[in-house]
């Protein structure tokens, strides 16, 4: 799934368009959910609870007369943690790299004040925003009206567009937007890429997004997921994984491992059985459960997991 970028080897068409998108706002409001509706698969993870993004995830849409490489970010919140601001920061770096941006607003909540702090941070990037008013499947029409008025006072001059990311719902429409914003240019990705993710970092993703479903309360925010091995069995069609869930204390231990060791198949499990539909290929999966005390709050070990 990883590659280098580079400029396709086919000739594109006159009027090609590509560049790079970011897709921003507050936590849960849907971005993760939104850029797999827009590649038409998954390769973010989703869950109901806030912050689950936690690293920028990189996303490829290539159509006939365009590419857009999408840049998911971690939802940006005033953080007070180092895990918190270390994200918030992810999102914010996200910002000035790219060419356009998807500011997803959550219409069941309104205008938050850290929907106002992200309008504020906006207006002084140089790239095109867009404003995307998500969940509209959620709520009464008559609703949508003040919300984009009180969107543009914060951003005047710019596009918004109702949106359900889960439903896709003036998806295609949304789609044609972007492309119109991007500049000529030839694709940085070949066609068939979906995302420049190694295997590796998905494979990690997917056992934490199962211990996001799976448990509860602040267990998830303090685990990380780290692959120690992931060899490839051509002859067997087979791939072995072995990973580490790092927690902050014995008492998550004990929960993540669960009575005779449920929880921790239950998670095996479901990770299993999603990665063996994505990789197309058998997965023997084994994972194991370590406390390491204060890794959120310790920069040398946010490093070493990747964050």
């Amino acid at each position: 799934m990883s590659t280098e970028i580079g400029s396709s080897s086919t000739q594109e068409p006159t009027g090609h368009r590509s560049g790079f998108v970011a897709i921003v706002g507050r936590p849960n409001v849907g971005k993760s959910t939104l850029l797999n509706q827009l590649l038409g698969e998954k390769i973010a993870i989703v869950t109901p609870k806030p912050q689950t993004t936690r690293n920028r995830i990189t996303g490829i849409r290539t159509t006939p007369h365009g590419q857009v490489v999408f840049m998911d970010t971690p939802g940006i919140h005033r953080a007070r943690s180092v895990i918190n601001r270390r994200m918030v920061e992810t999102a914010l770096k996200t910002l000035r790299e790219v060419d356009g941006v998807l500011w997803i607003v959550d219409v069941r909540n309104g205008i938050q004040k850290e929907d106002e702090d992200i309008s504020r941070t906006l207006k002084e990037s140089r790239a095109t925003t867009l404003i995307l008013l998500n969940k509209i499947d959620l709520i009464a029409k008559d609703r949508l009206l003040p919300l984009m008025d009180r969107c543009s006072s914060l951003l005047p001059h710019r596009e918004i567009i109702p949106i359900s990311a889960l439903k896709g719902d003036n998806v295609p429409l949304l789609l044609d937007a972007i492309l119109k914003l991007l500049p000529e240019g030839p694709r940085y990705y070949p066609e068939g890429d979906v995302t420049d993710q190694t295997e590796r970092f998905i494979a990690s993703e997917i056992i934490r997004e199962k211990i996001f479903l799976l448990t509860r309360e602040e267990i998830p925010y303090l685990t990380a997921v780290v692959i120690d091995e992931f060899t490839e069995k051509e002859q067997k069609n087979l791939v072995v994984i072995k990973a580490t869930i790092h927690t902050e204390r014995e008492s998550h231990k004990a929960i993540l491992i669960g009575k005779r060791g449920a929880m921790l198949k239950g998670i095996g499990q479901q990770a299993r059985e999603e990665l063996e539909i994505l990789l197309g290929c058998r997965i023997f999966l084994e994972l194991f459960v370590k406390v390491t005390r204060g890794w959120s709050q310790d920069p040398r070990s946010l490093k070493e997991f990747g964050l």
